[in-house]
């Protein structure tokens, strides 16, 4: 029967060197939680060897490496979020006035949709407002990213609710614009229908009757609202 060599020096764990390559040369996600779970299994390993197996220094550095990878990716992306956050917030004007002029482009296709196909009326859905062989399928209006079922620009989500009379005769609609993040991607609540009128309010509960946008006293409005924040 062979003898156990107790002479032979201990081997290096590999899973410790690559614990330790994957904390301190590849310091983020995914290359860090790699590190960490290198880093247990070659521990658990080194524990169990009883002394044949070595690096547990290496394994313990490349976990404490991993584990500030892992915090630091979690830092790196929160301040991404919270900076983009910021700048839509900041940017909530202007997020609103785009919103307003996607509401006139949209005014403008779906008047020209209507006339375009006078037994179908207004479109049953944005996507036939979309790029395409220029028929009431697809008219050719918008482009590709207004012509979605719930379309998105800028902080702002666009609802259409055409209203049907009979099978497919379409002769009003509603186009209602929401801020995405409502007081940081926006803070007015858009509304159109075939009248043609801008409409805004300060919550979801607009409609027909809200205030025009035009209107003077809308925009006095929103001017004293702007002046309390800037004051706040």
């Amino acid at each position: 029967m062979a003898q156990p060599e107790w002479g032979a020096p201990p081997q290096t764990s590999n899973k410790a060197v690559a614990s330790l390559i994957c904390g301190v040369i590849l310091c983020f996600v995914p290359s860090s939680i790699a590190a960490v779970i290198l880093g247990h299994l070659a521990l658990s390993d080194i524990k169990r060897s009883a002394g044949r197996m070595a690096g547990q220094g290496m394994a313990v550095a490349g976990l404490v490496m991993g584990y500030i990878g892992i915090v630091f990716t979690a830092i790196f992306a929160v301040a991404i979020l919270l900076t983009m956050r910021n700048t839509l917030r900041h940017d909530v004007p202007g997020n609103e006035s785009a919103a307003i002029q996607t509401m006139k482009t949209y005014d403008q296709a779906l008047k020209a949709y209507a006339a375009k196909c006078p037994q179908q009326g207004y479109p049953t859905s944005l996507v036939r407002l979309g790029p395409g062989g220029g028929d009431c399928s697809r008219a050719n209006l918008v482009e590709m990213r207004l012509a979605m079922a719930r379309p998105a620009k800028l902080g702002y989500v666009f609802s259409y609710n055409p209203g049907i009379e009979g099978k497919e005769h379409v002769t009003v609609f509603a186009l209602v614009a929401s801020p995405v993040q409502p007081g940081f991607t926006g803070t007015r609540y858009f509304y159109l229908d075939d009248s043609g009128v801008i409409r805004q309010a300060s919550s979801h509960i607009i409609g027909p009757r809200s205030d025009p946008v035009d209107s003077p006293e809308s925009e006095q409005g929103q001017d004293d609202k702007q002046d309390k924040k800037e004051e706040e």
